[in-house]
């Protein structure tokens, strides 16, 4: 009720407006916080310095932006510069080819020079057209168990076309005393043009590579043929007159004639005799490596029909028979 008593048309009360309870009680606070502060105080000093914040200096002197102008290249310019890059990798392109032809030259070169299979028998020199016709090395091929017996049989060749030699210039005396002795001096240039390449290729090379390979066909090739130069040995050193030998009998019958050609030829009887002998020797040892490596004539059979299979020649031999067959019976059909 005290609040309908006010007289709303007194005159108006005086009212201070900060004397509201709520602005006074601010008032106090900030006041009192103020009255607390002493800026001179140790714990002031230190609260003002961990909040103080250090100005950052800049890095360098500070310099006004320049704005540079912008150039644009000319159409030529683009163009040379295109062609002077194409130029350049040309060039570079060329270098590298040029440079990998002379690596192929290079590789070319050592692989002809370098190559541990060519042909070195017989040793001729460089500058002679005639080429080697077969490679031969005892300590690369040949195992060192038989590296001596195979040496032997190659210088047993060699005493072999000496001997032959050594015949025909014997056949030639005995035909300058003797005139009827013309059919000895023809026989003895055929046998020792005839004999000597077939004595290397037919028991000589195939000794070799029975011992290189171990191989029993090329073992029983050996047994075979150098069991028939035996054979030609003894008769060569009989001398039977009339076959081109300087043998023993051919030397006596010399001896009527001219003592000088009988001894002549009664050396070479001697070199066949011990061609002879030496052959008999090799050919029992020989024999003995044989029986030691395991080879049999079943396994030489083995290694014949293989080799025979295998060979080209045989094989287009073998398709032109058998077509020619065929077309022949076609036709008689």
């Amino acid at each position: 009720m005290s609040a309908y008593d006010t007289n709303p048309f007194a005159d108006p009360v005086d009212v201070n407006p900060f004397q509201d309870p709520s602005v006074t009680q601010l008032t106090h606070a900030n006041q009192g916080g103020l009255d607390e502060f002493n800026p001179f105080s140790e714990n002031s000093r230190l609260t003002n310095g961990a909040q103080t914040v250090p100005a950052t200096q800049p890095a360098g002197p500070s310099q006004p932006a320049v704005l540079q102008p912008s150039v644009e290249p000319t159409p030529q310019a683009v163009a040379s510069a295109a062609q002077a890059g194409l130029l350049q990798q040309q060039e570079e392109l060329e270098r590298k080819a040029a440079e990998l032809e002379r690596k192929e030259r290079e590789l070319q070169n050592n692989a002809a020079d370098f190559n541990p299979r060519q042909n070195n028998w017989p040793p001729f020199p460089k500058k002679c057209p005639i080429k080697p016709c077969f490679y031969q090395d005892f300590s690369a091929d040949i195992p060192a168990d038989h590296q001596r017996t195979c040496k032997m049989l190659y210088y047993l060749w060699m005493l072999h076309s000496v001997t032959l030699l050594l015949n025909l210039l014997a056949c030639l005396a005995w035909f300058t005393e003797d005139s009827k002795r013309g059919v000895d001096f023809g026989l003895s240039i055929l046998w020792f043009i005839l004999f000597t390449p077939c004595a290397f290729l037919c028991w000589y090379r195939p000794i070799y590579k029975a011992f290189r390979s171990d191989s029993s066909f090329s073992f029983f090739v050996f047994f075979f043929v150098f069991f028939c130069q035996i054979a030609i040995y003894i008769i060569q050193a009989v001398g039977i007159p009339g076959l081109g030998d300087s043998g023993w009998i051919a030397a006596l019958d010399a001896t009527r004639t001219n003592w000088a050609v009988s001894v002549i030829m009664m050396v070479v009887a001697a070199f066949f005799t011990l061609c002879a002998v030496l052959s008999l020797f090799l050919l029992k040892k020989v024999h003995s490596l044989y029986r030691r490596t395991g080879a049999s004539f079943q396994r030489a059979q083995e290694e014949f029909s293989q080799g025979i299979l295998t060979n080209r020649n045989f094989q287009t031999a073998a398709a032109g028979a058998a077509s020619s067959a065929a077309q022949g019976a076609f036709r008689g059909n």
